[in-house]
């Protein structure tokens, strides 16, 4: 692992696959010309509208968007977090997906999101992501790469789900990506501190793409794309505007506070 330039980026999809990916290519370009070798996506960047348009595109959506990374991947030679996309699977749902690839253009993860957004919340709004999507059964596994470290990959409402990191950390990972549209009744209260939790306890870097602002009817994501640090640390912070965090992942900091706060190594209560 290498001292690298990573991107988290923040982006504010819509009910539109062509525009989404045109404003994706814009950031992700930014991204580049700042130095960043690693690019991440938020959750739904190719797609952010109803249940049912989702569904009925969902087809097209998977299909462009698998395109479009592994095209950017090539033509900027990066790699690059598909933080959340649609791709059918049976009973007329789909999974909600999370792909990494690498400048050759090849997947080398692949993550099938399994906690479901299904909540009442305070502010009025209901979600119930399972009545479109089906909860992925397997384990994400950790991607050795041999450039950026032991990449681990989960998506938005994993983060509240410690058992799903812990098992990462167990598998070796040293960055952890969130990609998320965390809502912004709930990310004003829970995203930054969740973030900054899942760093913590697995002395991980954690790189979160964000969902941001308005996308269609009541729908309002939180914003806040953001780099921690194993200690906690806010490396970047994106704000509540569409726009790149970038900060550098450093093997010698990692190794730094893993050995200062070695908590990984003094567990009592583990199977």
């Amino acid at each position: 692992m290498k001292s690298y330039l990573a991107a988290a980026i923040s982006m504010t999809s819509v009910p539109d696959l062509a525009k989404n990916l045109l404003q994706a290519e814009e950031l992700i370009d930014l991204a580049i010309r700042q130095g960043a070798e690693l690019v991440t996506l938020p959750e739904n960047f190719s797609f952010l509208g109803g249940e049912e348009e989702k569904i009925s595109q969902a087809e097209a959506i998977a299909k462009e968007s698998e395109k479009f990374l592994k095209t950017i991947a090539q033509k900027y030679q990066i790699t690059i977090l598909g933080g959340g996309y649609p791709v059918p699977t049976t009973n007329g749902k789909v999974y909600n997906v999370a792909s990494l690839i690498e400048p050759n253009g090849i997947e080398v993860a692949r993550y099938e999101k399994a906690h479901l957004f299904d909540v009442n919340l305070p502010d009025g709004n209901t979600y119930q992501e399972s009545n479109t999507v089906k909860a992925g059964m397997k384990l994400p596994s950790v991607y050795e790469s041999k450039d950026y470290g032991n990449l681990g990959i989960s998506v938005c409402y994993d983060v509240r789900f410690p058992e799903l990191y812990r098992h990462l950390s167990n598998a070796g990972a040293e960055v952890l990506f969130i990609p998320a549209a965390f809502t912004a009744y709930t990310g004003k209260d829970h995203w930054q501190v969740l973030l900054q939790a899942r760093a913590i306890e697995n002395t991980c870097y954690i790189i979160a793409p964000a969902q941001t602002g308005n996308h269609y009817g009541r729908r309002q994501t939180h914003g806040h794309a953001m780099i921690v640090d194993p200690w906690g640390l806010i490396l970047a912070d994106t704000g509540d505007k569409p726009g790149v965090a970038i900060a550098e992942i450093d093997p010698t900091r990692l190794e730094q506070v893993r050995r200062q706060m070695p908590s990984l190594q003094h567990r009592v209560f583990i199977s």
